[in-house]
């Protein structure tokens, strides 16, 4: 028998393995489909508090409700906080007799800030409408007999990110005891509460707990899926690190007639800044930047090559002409990344600006360090004759220096990629493809940050991303929204993962 027909028989054999019929998907599809209204109405509740980065009660008030609704299913559970002052970590264990692997659920349940006039309508007050247009007709589903549309959409913030993930666990995990189906391993469950300002305390929170986390396994439940709407998994995460940058000019602002073309403009200075370090297509203008960078595996540049494009659809969708570089979505987003995500200056009409912000996002990825970018960046901006602070500059320095910036470092953290070719990784990608019943869209690493890297890095324990939201759900911004069929399949896949998962 010849080598190709040995690999198409090969073939054949897991395609239809990966379409067959599965029992157990058809158990959870019945049970989703005569619990629609409940599981609608869960998820409205949830984002109905007002769990967000910096606001503590409502952090609380989610954290223990989170803590009941797991104790209410015979789960063990504890709040886990590594800080006074950090939202508690909901921490849930449920042994599953004669399972050999032990698999933790990690979501997080605090959202991003809002600004309530940038949103239709209260974003605390969840609206579930026909379409993903913000202005699109409400339904009153309060009356509706399932199914429901799968096309209408839960508008709130943190409904996509990342509530509706830990609904799915909620209703997969009762979908499966409806059917009386025991697990297939031993379950934690993790749901952190600060993932939004940078998971200052997550580190701690694992070196402190690390028997209790103990596990060979971690499901990262965050992330929207891929833009085809195939069911996805990313196997890593861009790390993250945030700098603000303060360029001054004159102590006050100065009329721009009498005083343009002498004073220094901050506003003009903060362009020459961002073209320093960034070039039109996106590229880092800063030498030997990506030398730390690792190069993707040959099974990695041939996952992003089976991804369905998506980039002419979004271009229309986004109401841009092209993107940056020609490289496509997937494969830009496994370099690092300078974004400029605010930039501002002015106030007095016609007038030279005292100061201008510039707000950049770095996106790191393996072998990069926030240390070494820090490094790297502080020193370019002196080799082009900046004159780089740390803090505000007194009067000597501004009459005697030119070019003033004032660098303000966040919280940030590396990339991870894990192996796709584990035991673990293969068994979660069978498991995935069955519950979708065909091929699913794989990524060696998500283009946005989760703090993957920890969990590998503390716990030595491997970190695979199963997102399940919609990749419009306008995460971080105005008008979030959870779109409902995602959330019946990510129900389907989290019961994949609970029931028939292993290795």
């Amino acid at each position: 028998m010849t080598k190709k027909v040995v690999l198409a028989i090969v073939f054949c054999i897991a395609s239809t393995t990966a379409h067959a019929s599965d029992p157990l998907m058809e158990q959870v599809r019945q049970w989703r489909s005569t619990h629609e209204p409940l599981i609608v109405r869960q998820l409205s509740e949830f984002t109905a508090i007002p769990s967000l980065a910096g606001n503590a009660p409502g952090l609380v008030t989610m954290a223990r409700r989170l803590q009941t609704e797991l104790s209410q299913r015979g789960f063990q559970t504890k709040l886990l906080q590594a800080g006074a002052d950090e939202p508690p970590v909901v921490y849930g264990e449920l042994d599953t007799p004669g399972a050999r692997r032990t698999v933790v659920f990690y979501a997080h349940y605090d959202g991003q800030p809002v600004v309530r006039a940038e949103w239709e309508t209260d974003p605390f007050a969840p609206v579930l409408r026909s379409g993903p247009d913000p202005k699109s007709p409400d339904v009153d589903w309060s009356h509706q007999r399932p199914p429901f549309n799968p096309e209408w959409r839960l508008f709130g913030r943190a409904a996509s990110d990342d509530k509706s993930s830990i609904i799915a666990f909620l209703a997969a995990f009762d979908a499966l005891k409806a059917w009386r189906r025991s697990p297939s391993v031993n379950i934690k469950v993790f749901w952190e509460g600060e993932e939004e300002p940078g998971s200052p305390h997550l580190a701690d929170n694992l070196r402190q707990n690390r028997a209790l986390l103990a596990a060979d396994l971690w499901l990262i439940g965050d992330g929207p899926m891929h833009q085809s709407r195939r069911r996805t998994l990313y196997f890593g995460a861009r790390g993250m690190f945030d700098l603000r940058a303060t360029i001054y000019g004159p102590i006050r602002p100065l009329h721009s007639g009498h005083y343009g073309n002498w004073a220094p403009n901050p506003a003009y200075l903060a362009a020459e800044l961002i073209m320093d370090l960034r070039a039109p297509d996106g590229s880092i203008r800063i030498p030997g930047f990506d030398r730390d960078v690792r190069p993707l595996t040959v099974a990695e540049q041939q996952a992003i090559k089976a991804l369905p494009p998506v980039e002419p659809s979004l271009a229309r969708e986004f109401g841009i002409a092209h993107g940056e570089g020609d490289e496509g979505l997937t494969a830009g987003t496994m370099h690092p990344a300078l974004n400029v995500v605010g930039l501002q200056a002015g106030g007095p009409a016609r007038a030279i600006p005292a100061t201008a912000e510039v707000a950049l996002d770095f996106r790191l990825v393996p072998d990069q360090t926030p240390e070494h970018v820090r490094e790297q960046v502080e020193k370019r901006l002196q080799d082009l004759g900046w004159t780089v602070l740390h803090a505000e500059p007194d009067a000597a320095t501004r009459s005697t220096q030119s070019r003033l910036v004032k660098l303000d470092w966040g919280h940030g953290y590396p990339g991870y990629r894990a192996d796709m070719s584990s035991p673990a990784a293969r068994a979660v990608l069978a498991t995935t493809e069955r519950a979708a019943g065909g091929p699913v869209a794989v990524l060696p690493m998500m283009g946005a940050s989760v703090p993957m890297y920890l969990f590998a890095s503390q716990l030595d324990v491997p970190a695979i991303g199963l997102p399940i939201v919609n990749h419009d759900n306008n995460q971080h911004a105005a008008n979030e929204n959870a779109r409902l069929q995602n959330l019946w399949d990510s129900i389907e896949t989290y019961a994949a993962m609970l029931g028939e998962l292993n290795w």
